[in-house]
């Protein structure tokens, strides 16, 4: 197991680097200029002699692969730059805005698992009866419905006519991330219930519950301690990959309900043209989701003899 660890996290080491190039790549392709935008945004009018220097202070004046390397040379140093737009560091900045983020994603991932996971068993359970109807009936509704209009739909019952919870979210509380976490969930519930809704029903088609039935267990404890249990590769697959998406902040529902997030600082950076914030925000994305993946793969290892016993040889 550990010289398979190392193996991913070596292969984990150019893939990084690609991410890092093409996304400075890009914005460097934008075709906006981020002293002229900083400046249009703070209302002041200068000299082309004063936007020259100023490009100069922030190196954009140097070709691209100079730049790239700059960059790279003191992100390596722990160095993630300053700011364009608040002249902050741009590491401490992104900093304080992870504790919201990662509230809504634990919030959003908990209320997820309510909803999904049990919904989810009982249709399987009740296959074609009305609740296994009812049950993707109201899934068929939360798919078709995006996060932004499910986050209004909360905003407005919720906050604007029951006056429950607060429109704006200004401060980290359980409170005010009621409303934007359960947006999520909603969406990610109705998605996800289906999933294991089929994958219990295909568990339940399998020889061994046929035998267990006929050797008198009851369907409970085999639901429990058989299906359930070989269902958990698929679950974790689902919920890794939300716990990746929801770290990464969801820029809409952030925007929406005002939650300090990284989402909303990612959407913020991008409309102020702040590169090396934007820059901050693609590695940690990549970083989430390179090692959401490996922990993926180690928990299939954990949990499945079958990946365990026939998969990669240490």
């Amino acid at each position: 197991m550990k010289n398979y660890v190392i193996r991913r996290l070596l292969q984990l080491i150019p893939i990084l680097l690609i991410i890092t190039f093409l996304s400075f790549g890009m914005m460097q392709l934008a075709g906006s200029d981020a002293v002229i935008q900083k400046m249009e945004n703070t209302g002041m009018a200068a000299t082309q002699e004063v936007i020259d220097a100023a490009r100069a202070e922030l190196g954009l004046d140097k070709p691209f692969l100079t730049q790239y390397f700059v960059w790279l040379g003191n992100l390596l140093r722990g160095d993630m730059g300053t700011s364009y737009i608040s002249g902050q560091e741009v590491f401490s900045t992104f900093i304080s805005k992870l504790p919201a983020t990662l509230l809504l994603t634990a919030v959003s991932i908990a209320l997820t698992v309510v909803i999904s996971i049990p919904l989810g068993i009982l249709a399987a359970v009740k296959q074609n009866r009305w609740v296994d109807y009812l049950i993707r009936v109201a899934s068929f509704l939360g798919n078709s419905m995006p996060n932004f209009f499910t986050g209004l739909l909360l905003m407005y019952f919720f906050a604007i006519r029951l006056g429950w919870f607060p429109v704006i979210s200004r401060e980290v509380t359980l409170q005010n991330v009621a409303l934007p976490s359960l947006a999520l969930a909603i969406a990610m519930s109705a998605k996800y219930l289906r999933q294991v809704r089929a994958t219990v029903l295909d568990e339940l088609s399998k020889d061994y519950v046929t035998g267990a039935k006929a050797r008198g267990v009851l369907f409970s404890v085999t639901l429990t301690k058989s299906v359930l249990r070989a269902c958990l590769v698929t679950i974790i697959t689902l919920l890794t990959l939300s716990i990746g998406s929801l770290l990464g902040g969801t820029a809409i529902v952030e925007s929406i309900f005002m939650w300090d997030g990284v989402g909303k600082l990612a959407v913020d950076a991008i409309n102020m043209r702040d590169y090396p914030m934007i820059q901050a925000y693609v590695m940690w994305m990549a970083i989430i989701y390179v090692c959401v993946n490996l922990i993926t793969d180690l928990s299939y290892r954990a949990l499945d003899p079958r990946i365990r016993l026939g998969g990669v040889k240490e």
